[in-house]
């Protein structure tokens, strides 16, 4: 359920909350990381006159008030997430696809050495890092040393976590 924070932020920027704002926020706030088609088939449960164009529209929009956010994971759209929500690094497994959500402390010292450096104020929330989870890691070491097989792309085990437990 959209809360009166959202309400209130939209209003004060001479908008107004409407439905399909509303159910865009909802569907964001349900699926965490979702790309717009993700987002849109989500929509279309409760209202299926919805068109992605107004689901990118409302996006941007929704991202230029601070309530939503993205970050790239990969090839392809965006994935969106509310902006109030933790901050977080993406750890983005190429052989699963899986995201592991790690704390933004966990880069402090890189962070702190880009600034000292170069003087430059990093924005780690669109951050997305590339390799490969632990668990798809184990499995290519069985693998090489002939006890077991290769991941499956696509369905290995990294989920999507969040929080400081992550990583």
């Amino acid at each position: 359920m959209v809360d009166t924070d959202w309400q209130s932020k939209i209003r004060k920027r001479g908008y107004r909350l409407t439905p399909q704002r509303q159910l865009v926020l909802e569907a964001v706030d349900r699926l965490e990381h979702a790309t717009p088609d993700d987002i849109l088939t989500e929509v279309r449960k409760t209202a299926g006159g919805v068109n992605i164009s107004t689901v990118y529209r409302t996006l941007e929009l929704l991202e230029e008030l601070g309530l939503v956010s993205h970050a790239h994971l990969g090839h392809g759209a965006p994935t969106y997430h509310l902006a109030d929500r933790h901050h977080h690094i993406h750890l983005v497994c190429r052989d699963c696809t899986g995201v592991i959500e790690a704390d933004l402390s966990e880069a402090a010292q890189f962070t702190e050495r880009l600034r000292a450096k170069f003087g430059f104020d990093t924005d780690m929330k669109h951050f997305a890092i590339f390799g490969r989870c632990g668990a798809c890691t184990d499995a290519g070491r069985s693998a090489e040393d002939g006890r077991g097989s290769a991941p499956n792309r696509g369905t290995g085990p990294a989920r999507p976590r969040s929080g400081t437990d992550a990583g």
